[in-house]
């Protein structure tokens, strides 16, 4: 009795404390690294950007580790829902749509939509590229922009490089990304500086922002990564990586 009463006692303790679930020692962090200057591959291979930093920044003030993994567009989403990484840190605009699959955590960055065009050309709207062939990278919300004018002739790519190589030797008529991209593609590369600008921004029918996708559901995840936008935003860290890599 003595040792049946010992060992049930023993039980209910072990059952009333709490439990707890096993973190992952690093969270996954997905990029499409082809996004100059978000997110890309520099000279030594070493993935760099801003949203590379932020994403790491984030995770610092927030306390937990990452690893980061170079991964291309066209799959990055399906990746995400499959689980071969935590989060997604690629330029990512936040959607109604793509809501309905994934979450995504507070904004950390404005964008809008550029056209890359020769400069010579005095085109100042969307309109102007009717009957024109514009190239941008499927799947972004530049190529969803061209999509809604069917009399613009739409070209996708699988990385907004080759639309813009398409674009200086004179295969299509202009190209669309978002505006930080267009203006590194334009000023970084002399080449491109010879002959191409941005031409116009297009107005945005809503605020468009990117934010940190996670798999839908997992709260535990993205409220550790707004935890960590918020203190990067409050102590300074988010203005000195716009300087370092935007705002020069």
């Amino acid at each position: 009795m003595i040792r049946n009463w010992f060992f049930a006692l023993s039980f209910l303790c072990l059952t009333a404390l709490p439990s707890f679930a096993a973190q992952p020692a690093k969270r996954i962090v997905a990029h499409d690294a082809t996004w100059p200057p978000m997110e890309f591959v520099d000279k030594d291979r070493n993935l760099v950007g801003y949203s590379i930093d932020y994403i790491a920044a984030v995770a610092k003030a927030a306390g937990f580790e990452i690893e980061h993994k170079n991964v291309a567009w066209d799959g990055i989403f399906s990746g995400l829902s499959a689980k071969r990484y935590d989060i997604i840190a690629s330029s990512v605009t936040i959607t109604d749509e793509r809501k309905k699959v994934m979450d995504f955590s507070e904004p950390y960055y404005t964008v809008r939509q550029a056209v890359v065009m020769p400069k010579d050309t005095d085109v100042t709207k969307l309109e102007g590229l009717r009957g024109k062939s514009v190239g941008a990278q499927i799947g972004t919300t530049g190529f969803i922009t061209l999509k809604k004018d069917p009399a613009i002739k739409a070209m996708s790519y699988d990385e907004i490089g080759l639309a813009m190589e398409a674009l200086a030797t004179g295969r299509i008529d202009a190209a669309i990304c978002d505006d930080p991209t267009a203006v590194n593609f334009v000023l970084a590369n002399p080449a491109y500086a010879a002959k191409l600008k941005v031409a116009f921004t297009v107005p945005a029918e809503i605020p468009e922002f990117y934010g940190f996708a996670v798999d839908k559901g997992n709260k535990e995840l993205l409220d550790l990564i707004n935890k960590g936008i918020r203190i990067v935003r409050e102590t300074g860290k988010e203005e000195a990586l716009i300087k370092k890599w935007i705002a020069n």
